[in-house]
Parts: structure tokens; C-alpha cells; sequence
């Protein structure tokens, strides 16, 4: 997921699910599933890594860092 993401020049920010008051903003995001990964973007969700689906919402075509966004939303 890090690679992914750097490889694209997208800015994301880990944050550390053992912290308890992080795991209970991760469990309102996801209804209360627990599992990693997580992704936020905006108001969407993302739970697992699901690349098509990240590529979508990132603005990102395949094979093109170009468009993606260059900071958190």
C-alpha cells in the first residue's frame, strides 16, 4: 500500500490502529469492521485494497501518476 501510493505522488498519512483512540475513529469510518487496511478519501471508504478502486478514486489512470492528487482531502 505505501509503495503504491508513493510510487504515484500520493501524500497519505498512516495512522496507528494499537492507538485507542485512533482504532475507535477507524471502527465509525468502517461501521464497526475491524481490518486493515483502511482507506479514507473524502467521504468515501475503503476497506482491503482493492487497486481499480483506489486508481478511480485517486483520479488515477493506469500507468499515470499525473493526475493524482498531491495532498490529503
Amino acid at each position: 500500500m505505501r509503495r503504491f501510493l508513493h510510487d504515484r505522488g500520493v501524500t497519505f498519512r498512516e495512522r496507528d490502529v494499537t492507538n485507542p483512540g485512533y482504532m475507535e475513529e477507524l471502527l465509525a469510518h468502517t461501521g464497526g469492521v475491524r481490518g486493515t487496511p483502511v482507506i479514507v478519501i473524502g467521504q468515501q471508504v475503503l476497506r482491503g485494497f482493492d487497486r481499480g478502486r483506489l486508481m478511480r478514486l485517486l483520479g488515477i489512470e493506469r500507468g499515470d501518476a499525473s493526475h493524482a492528487p498531491r495532498g490529503l482531502p
